[in-house]
């Protein structure tokens, strides 16, 4: 996006770096496929979709808002992003594999149906949400997402859906601004905690053990997909959250937990924020690691 932009090539650069060790040596990796508009179209408008294939530059930078852009190669990586959870989606599914992470960018989260937020071009935990849902005939998909920043794209597509849940941790007052504990969806499948700046480990397992696994449990999931930001952990430069890398293990384990009671151990994880290399590549290492159950 931009030399200067913290959402840089480096970030799976660091990711990749940290799962390069014996330590993740049966981790069996996979190339993300393109996408396709029709995967796309599930969630977005095809107005919109049309425009951002449209505006790809030749080269240098095009720039949907203040704070999100494109290069000539940002079509093909979105078109990845998406491809890439849902084949994870497909995958984990058809009992190929317990669970996944989609090393992916763009994030998703913020992106709107017919408007780009935040960094983010396409949702792709909703599209693979609603993938689950069309292909596969899963009925309730859920979206656990602890990311510091509220995802207000993927709220405002589960809003009104009775089979869809999201549950959102995070900081509050940020950016988007949305994500208040009020906002409940129209079937209460909506669950927000909001974590005041300076909040730590503390005040975020709380609010899981608290308000989130619970609101889960009772929706009882066919699969979990998780929005799985690392821009909470105390070194981002992006918010004044306190968590550390311990935190991003421990939400793992406790998802899989839930997974394992009602949905046969189905996880998917996508990756979001997280600004800080090292902060980012440690906290990854964790929650794959708690992800392969070692």
């Amino acid at each position: 996006m931009g030399s200067w932009h913290p959402e840089c090539p480096e970030r799976l650069v660091a990711i990749t770096r940290a799962l390069d060790n014996e330590a993740f040596a049966l981790l069996e990796r996979r190339e993300a496929p393109k996408g396709t508009v029709e995967q796309i179209e599930r969630v977005h408008a095809a107005f919109y979709v049309e425009g951002i294939f449209d505006n790809v530059p030749a080269s240098g930078h095009t720039h949907l808002d203040s704070d999100t852009a494109m290069n000539s190669a940002s079509g093909e990586a979105a078109l990845r992003a998406v491809g890439g959870i849902c084949a994870a989606v497909d995958t984990v599914v058809k009992g190929e594999a317990r669970n996944a992470f989609c090393a992916v960018r763009p994030p998703g989260h913020h992106a709107e149906s017919s408007a780009a937020m935040g960094f983010c071009l396409f949702n792709n935990v909703a599209i693979a949400a609603e993938h689950a849902r069309a292909v596969h005939g899963l009925e309730r998909v859920a979206v656990v997402d602890f990311d510091g920043h509220h995802g207000n794209g993927t709220q405002n597509h589960f809003y009104r859906y009775r089979d869809l849940f999201y549950a959102s941790s995070h900081q509050s007052p940020a950016y988007p601004g949305t994500g208040l504990e009020h906002e409940t969806g129209v079937f209460n499948n909506i669950c927000n905690v909001q974590l005041r700046p300076g909040s730590g480990s503390e005040e975020f397992r709380q609010g899981y053990v608290e308000r989130i696994l619970p609101a889960l449990e009772n929706f009882a999931p066919d699969i979990i997909l998780v929005s799985a930001g690392f821009d909470a952990h105390a070194r981002d430069p992006l918010l004044q959250l306190r968590l550390q890398t311990e935190d991003f293990a421990w939400v793992t384990r406790e998802l899989l937990e839930m997974a394992e009671k009602y949905c046969k151990g189905r996880v998917i994880s996508t990756l979001e924020g997280g600004y800080d290399l090292e902060a980012l590549s440690a906290s990854v290492g964790v929650h794959v690691k708690a992800l392969m159950g070692s």
